[in-house]
């Protein structure tokens, strides 16, 4: 994690007040510890729903603070046990599993989390797999059980090795017979909704939950879509923590003061999506055509200014078992080539879609388009707004940018690469592909299996419809004193509730 120093704004940071007051009073309320964090959102995408469709970063931070999850991953991507204490295969081919739960958590209205709100949980989310991108798709939780009141037996649709982590982050538990989520139900997260709005939600700790309580009473989470708003929210003292701020406003900061920047490595992956059904991608000479045509250094410099790598094409280069790959190299002369031999000698005309919902990503598609003008392939960007870029433009156009980074591979793949995939955005269709993932997610022994995960990583990088030109640092912001905000691949970044505040 790398650290550095951001000039604060003229109204002093006080991380027990709710704004920026005058006269020195502070109230009941502005005494308690407070953690205030403004997180990407827009607020006219608010939603109560934890299982369905779900667009702002915000909610996400305050389901994970409102409910608990199965498992989580740490700062290394290893999955570890939150609600389920293990999980263990009850027979020799990885299809029927034995998960043990908790037996001291609680909801919020007192009553015992048990085994029954579990597989209620899991089956609604299942069943909303249309808005949330088949999440569990992997189970049979029909012919799944409850083993007691704090047991369960799972059971996946085919062998599959991986079950600790397709029930981390996601898996939140509500009560049985919580149907219709319009408004927040009881959870047994560390904290309990007091209040809030499509904006601002105002939580307070929890104090029967059965982890390790929070430094901080009171957790202030605003949705705000513009990132520099975000920045300018700490820099003047009105929050606390700003989620996903762009290089240039870190750098504008960088000479003195207050503010600290805290990086997460690998945590901006801004790929070019290209629909190998749609002419001119169905052509495999196009696509390594544009992975060529590419100066991928002068991307990192300009897009995360430095705060990255070059990239090789792999959708998740910092999982352990990636493949070591080197940055693909710039070879505007073989990228000419490979068009002629496609038959556009005399050029391509495409449009790139992008947007300004993440730091960076209308630049990523200005630049490029400037790169692939100089190998004939001439680019038209269209920016599309945040409030509708991920409903009319992602998984619909031909050509444009995506954000990742919330995804393993594993969990990649089984939602965006195999032929039958919920969000198969690129049209990757290999019944070979398909048939390699599934025998590598029924090889019991791990070693062996990262193995093959990474060959087909490897894979799809040389021959799919993802262009992994880089990958940058997550940037957030703290304010003075603000300590232990995570830093970890994927959700691991929304467990706030360790966090520490001064006072």
């Amino acid at each position: 994690m790398r650290r550095r120093s951001l000039m604060a704004g003229a109204c002093a940071l006080a991380l027990v007040a709710t704004g920026c007051g005058g006269g020195g009073e502070q109230t009941a309320a502005s005494e308690e510890a407070a953690l205030r964090y403004a997180a990407v959102g827009a607020p006219a995408a608010t939603t109560h729903d934890p299982h369905g469709r779900v667009g702002n970063e915000a909610d996400y931070l305050r389901f994970a603070m409102l409910y608990d999850v199965l498992t989580v991953t740490d700062e290394q991507g290893a999955v570890q046990p939150r609600l389920a204490t293990a999980w263990e295969p009850v027979d020799g081919d990885l299809t029927r599993w034995s998960v043990t739960l908790r037996d001291d958590a609680a909801f919020s209205d007192g009553q015992p989390v048990t085994a029954d709100d579990v597989l209620f949980s899991l089956r609604r989310i299942q069943g909303k797999g249309a808005e949330n991108n088949g999440r569990l798709s992997m189970f049979d939780l029909e012919a799944s059980s409850a083993t007691g009141e704090h047991g369960l037996e799972l059971v996946t649709r085919q062998p599959y090795a991986e079950v600790g982590l397709a029930l981390a982050s996601l898996t939140f538990v509500v009560p049985e017979g919580s149907e219709d989520i319009t408004e927040p139900v009881a959870g047994s997260g560390p904290f309990v909704l007091d209040e809030g709005d499509d904006t601002t939600s105002v939580l307070s700790r929890n104090d029967d939950w059965w982890g390790e309580a929070p430094s901080y009473e009171r957790l202030e989470i605003t949705a705000m879509p513009d990132p520099a708003a975000r920045a300018a929210a700490v820099a003047s003292g009105q929050a606390d923590v700003a989620g996903s701020v762009a290089p240039a406003t870190a750098e504008q900061y960088a000479d003195g003061g207050e503010v600290e920047v805290v990086t997460r490595p690998g945590g901006v992956n801004y790929p070019l999506v290209m629909d190998l059904e749609t002419e001119p991608f169905d052509d495999p000479d196009v696509r390594e055509a544009v992975k060529l045509a590419l100066d991928r250094e002068q991307l990192v410099e300009t897009v995360f200014l430095g705060y990255g790598e070059p990239g090789a094409d792999l959708l998740s280069p910092l999982e352990p078992f990636a493949p070591d790959a080197p940055p693909v190299e710039r070879d505007l002369d073989r990228a000419r080539e490979l068009l002629e031999e496609a038959g556009h000698g005399g050029g391509v005309s495409l449009t790139l879609h992008a947007t300004n919902s993440y730091p960076g990503m209308e630049e990523a598609a200005v630049l490029v388009s400037e790169q692939l003008a100089e190998a004939g392939i001439e680019v038209e960007v269209e920016v599309g707004a945040p409030d509708t870029y991920w409903t009319e433009v992602w998984n619909v156009e031909p050509f444009y940018l995506n954000s990742l980074g919330g995804n393993g591979f594993v969990d990649f793949s089984r939602m965006a690469l195999l032929a039958d995939g919920p969000i198969n955005e690129t049209g990757w269709n290999d019944p070979e592909w398909d048939a390699a993932f599934n025998d590598a997610l029924a090889t019991a022994d791990e070693a062996e299996r990262h193995a093959a995960l990474g060959g087909l990583q490897q894979r799809i990088a040389d021959e799919g419809g993802y262009v992994v030109w880089g990958v940058g640092d997550g940037i957030d912001l703290t304010a003075p004193g603000v300590t232990d905000l995570p830093t970890g691949p994927g959700f691991h970044r929304l467990r706030v509730e360790q966090v520490g505040v001064p006072g």
